[in-house]
């Protein structure tokens, strides 16, 4: 294979586009890809499951101490209240072993956050300093068989017992097991229980509880039940398992408190006064791992690109015979599987890097916690979807070469492929987002409120544009109009979305049938509301010549991609289309000498790629 590269990385350009995306952290983030590059990654490859999970919990505990696991900790806990530095250190580690992510995101995330969030001091002292160093492992036991997503419905039992002063937590039947709890099936001596709160025969929602379930050397506790989920698709450094509880017992203080207590006497209160209200503070606290997810699932996206793209310089073919071959790159079709989705990851990364800002403002006493949660519920589905479709898009772009498992296709999309499931499932996550964006009367429209939601929907439908949504000639350069097209995509969805609603539960169709007839409808403009948020904020951002080509080209094969809602709608014409389509040619072709440099900026360091057809170049 000749080795002629036709183009270098532009060192200055990266390094500008690397200060972009690792914004506010960026020390933090270079400290964390140092200490991931130091580790012995290559350990993992060709373990078995079990000895992979031990050198997984291994890894986790040396972030632990070095203080990654309790950053976003108070600091009487050896944290440094910075959560918004956990979010970052989190997604750096998406660079490197999956397993070794999902692990720290159960430890310090779920299980640390939960107690950390919905606890009060007496939990926060009894139990953060040890979480914070892998002393103490644990997990995050909500998801049930029967139950998934659907966290309201949980059927565990957690039933006060006053003469005993303590709970009684049970599974009354299968469905109501905890599945996929990672970190169950081996290391975990302590869960997080969410379960169904029953006060003196008073139903009170779903609370959690901290629940031994192993002892100090290892054996599963009286009353637990614990089994391996098994071998997955991926993700074999984490230990999965199912969890049933038999009349298990625990003191009155482990119930996680914050929103929610119990009296010694069994008398329940509550600051919040709503149990409907209650519910959803007690999950919106935990907004914080759908922010993890999303942008996780974007590092990942951009290992597998940088790998692509990489190759795609190096690798050359199907010359003229009068030139030296042709490097892959150079081809359209190639330009077009790779140069858009790298626009997206960092358009999507400005979104990801203002859900984060939003969220930590949130904590410090700001409003907002209803658009927090839609957004983070949308960029969480919108990122890792991308990230599933450019890892595939990438190993294609790699040929045989990106199907040996030296080359970390195959990890990468084994491991990540969950994520669209990871902290709700994707469409049921954008039915939020478009809960949301019907409604300034969100919780009625919850509450499945029938009059509620179409009064709700009526305002909606009389402050907004209908038929008449004003458009003027397309002019594909002008990042105004290109601004416009996502917005009228957007507003037309909604509004068109409210109308079919309405006139749904007028004819006296129950509202939850009229959503789930107009589920379609409903991600399509969710879809639409992420999409045009992320690109309204990276416009904002993009200030650099090359940071505007980026915007161009991502906000342009976005519409591109569908281009026939924008036709049927008379938004854009046949010519209109056309012309579109050339456009998004010309741009791959004015990017394409600065691929390296894009995916340079995203500042992998080959440690954490470990792909020897990435090899930097």
């Amino acid at each position: 294979m000749a080795d002629r590269v036709g183009y270098t990385v532009d060192v200055e350009a990266a390094g500008q586009l690397q200060c972009f995306l690792d914004g506010r952290h960026a020390a933090l983030r270079r400290e964390t890809r140092a200490r991931l590059s130091a580790l012995p990654l290559d350990k993992a490859d060709g373990l078995g499951r079990d000895d992979y999970r031990d050198l997984v919990l291994e890894w986790t505990k040396g972030l632990g101490l070095a203080g990654d696991g309790a950053r976003s900790f108070p600091v009487a806990y050896g944290g440094q209240d910075d959560p918004g530095g956990r979010i970052a250190t989190f997604q750096t580690v998406g660079h490197s072993d999956l397993s070794l992510l999902v692990k720290m995101g159960v430890q310090f995330g779920l299980f640390g956050g939960a107690i950390h969030r919905l606890g009060t001091r007496k939990h926060h002292d009894a139990y953060l300093r040890d979480i914070g160093t892998l002393e103490l492992p644990g997990c995050f036991a909500m998801s049930e068989i029967g139950h998934g997503s659907d966290v309201r419905s949980l059927r565990t039992q957690a039933r006060y017992d006053a003469e005993a002063g303590e709970f009684v937590l049970h599974t009354p039947d299968e469905t109501a097991r905890k599945d996929w709890i990672g970190g169950a099936a081996l290391h975990a001596r302590v869960a997080v229980v969410f379960a169904q709160l029953d006060v003196a025969g008073q139903a009170q929602g779903v609370h959690a509880f901290v629940v031994p379930i192993r002892s100090a050397d290892g054996e599963v506790l009286d009353g637990v039940e614990i089994e391996d989920c098994g071998d997955k698709m991926g993700l074999q450094g984490v230990d999965n398992g199912r969890l049933r509880f038999h009349a298990v017992r625990v003191p009155r203080d482990n119930l996680l408190d914050r929103f929610g207590s119990v009296s010694a006497e069994g008398v329940y209160t509550s600051p919040v006064a709503s149990p409907g209200a209650r519910f959803f503070t007690m999950i919106g606290a935990l907004v914080e791992g759908r922010i993890c997810i999303a942008g996780a699932g974007l590092a990942v996206a951009r290992n597998a690109l940088t790998i692509a793209v990489r190759w795609g310089e190096r690798r050359q073919q199907f010359g003229t015979g009068l030139e030296a071959d042709t490097p892959l790159m150079d081809y359209l079709t190639h330009q077009r599987r790779l140069l858009p989705a790298i626009c997206e990851s960092y358009v999507l990364q400005a979104a990801h890097d203002h859900l984060t800002d939003s969220y930590v403002a949130l904590l410090d006493g700001g409003e907002g916690q209803r658009d927090v949660e839609a957004l983070a519920a949308g960029l969480k589905a919108v990122a890792t979807w991308h990230t599933v479709q450019a890892v595939q898009q990438a190993r294609e772009c790699c040929g045989g070469k990106g199907y040996l498992t030296e080359n970390r296709f195959a990890s990468l999309r084994g491991d990540s492929d969950v994520f669209v499931t990871f902290e709700g499932d994707n469409t049921v996550l954008m039915q939020l987002v478009a809960k949301t964006l019907l409604s300034d009367y969100a919780a009625q429209f919850e509450d499945l409120d029938a009059f509620g939601m179409v009064r709700s929907l009526t305002s909606r439908q009389a402050g907004r544009l209908l038929g008449g949504l004003s458009r003027r000639a397309a002019d594909l350069d002008d990042p105004v109009w290109q601004a416009e097209a996502l917005a009228f995509r957007e507003d037309r969805l909604v509004d068109s979305l409210a109308r079919r609603l309405r006139t749904l539960v007028k004819d006296g169709t129950d509202p939850l049938r009229a959503l789930a007839l107009c589920q379609d409808h409903a991600l399509a403009a969710a879809r639409a509301h992420v999409e045009r948020h992320a690109h309204e904020l990276f416009r904002e951002r993009a200030t650099s010549p090359l940071l505007q080509q980026v915007r161009d080209l991502g906000a342009l094969s976005t519409i591109e991609r569908d281009r026939a809602w924008w036709l049927e709608h008379g938004y854009l014409s046949a010519d209109d289309s056309r012309a579109l389509q050339k456009k998004v040619n010309v741009l791959c072709a004015d990017l394409r000498p600065q691929a390296l440099t894009l995916v340079a900026g995203f500042g992998i360091p080959d440690a954490l790629l470990r792909a020897p057809i990435a090899t930097a170049v």
